[in-house]
């Protein structure tokens, strides 16, 4: 019996040595990605005006990046917030730790590069070579058109310079260590002419990263493979409640019986002049879909967006978008 023993303390022990040969390797290995290039971007008006169409409509870099005064409907930005981070993602939203929107401000940038920041941007690793939990959507910005992110780039150097110290991001354990071998070096696609509506929609999606909230996940936070873009991922409100986003692939319970003139007006409503987001109290239905930010992309946009989803092949899901709070039995 005491040879047993022995032998399972030896198998255990090795076990152990193996564990943490493998954490140490990918310590001191990852992240793989080449060093951030030498990159001087001008800060031409053209540039920063469409810079700010993505940063605010398109790729949505505010909607996380900004604090959001969710006692309106759709939780739109605070004003003075543009930038200053501190949006916190936690456990008890599903994520494995607790993770910061970062101030994407002059303030909070100041000691990245221009090389650095697209770097950051497109890989998710910062100039420190710490990895960013994929929260932040990089692998989504890695495959965008260098041009845009040097536009979102030169954007976010020119806002107001906001004060605001974010604490660090800490992921638990063991995705601390799976993250490392997460990012990659960025893969830039050449952004499709807008009369290719179809390309040029696909092109949209992935840089709103749609697929990322429109997706159901595993709990290791995976998309499940053949069921993007049919909805039901949930997301939890302080308040209890989950809102669950909705199936955009055309079957009948996502947007397959939705117009184009229906699908554009959905988000132009937010900008009628007649519109007013209303009070929403807590235990009320709320949603963290930026409809206002969202829906200040050009008319011609979303309907190229549209266009590509309508080849989107049809997944039935009927999802409930909305649960109240589970109320205490005591």
């Amino acid at each position: 019996m005491k040879k047993i023993f022995k032998i399972l303390a030896y198998i255990l022990g090795v076990l152990i040595l193996v564990v943490i040969i493998g954490i140490a390797f990918v310590n001191f290995t990852f992240p793989k990605v080449k060093p951030a290039q030498n990159l001087t971007i001008d800060h031409s008006p053209d540039r920063v005006a469409r810079g700010a169409y993505l940063a605010n409509h398109v790729t949505v870099c505010v909607d996380c990046h900004s604090a959001r005064d969710f006692s309106l409907f759709s939780g739109p930005i605070q004003a003075g917030t543009l930038g200053s981070g501190g949006d916190k993602f936690d456990q008890s939203m599903g994520f494995p730790g607790v993770f910061y929107a970062r101030n994407i401000t002059p303030f909070g940038i100041s000691d990245y590069t221009d090389g650095e920041l697209y770097r950051l941007i497109t890989t998710g690793v910062t100039n420190d070579e710490r990895v960013m939990f994929p929260l932040m959507p990089y692998p989504y910005y890695g495959k965008m058109d260098p041009e845009d992110i040097y536009d979102i780039i030169a954007y976010i150097r020119t806002l107001d310079p906001i004060e605001n110290e974010i604490p660090e991001s800490e992921a638990d354990f063991p995705v601390s260590i799976i993250m490392k071998t997460i990012p990659k070096d960025a893969d830039p696609q050449s952004k499709p002419a807008k009369t290719d509506q179809v390309a040029y929609g696909k092109y949209l999606t992935n840089a709103a990263s749609c697929v990322e909230c429109h997706s159901p996940i595993d709990a290791q936070g995976t998309i499940l493979a053949g069921k993007e873009f049919s909805g039901g991922r949930e997301f939890a409100f302080p308040d209890g409640s989950v809102v669950r986003s909705a199936n955009i692939t055309q079957d009948n319970s996502g947007l397959g019986t939705w117009s184009e003139s229906m699908f554009v007006g959905k988000f132009k409503q937010y900008l009628d002049s007649g519109y007013h987001l209303p009070k929403v109290q807590p235990g009320e239905f709320n949603t963290i879909m930026p409809w206002v930010m969202y829906a200040g992309m050009e008319e011609g946009d979303l309907k190229a967006i549209y266009a590509y989803l309508k080849t989107i092949d049809p997944i039935p899901n009927q999802v409930v978008k909305y649960s109240s709070p589970v109320k205490s039995s005591e």
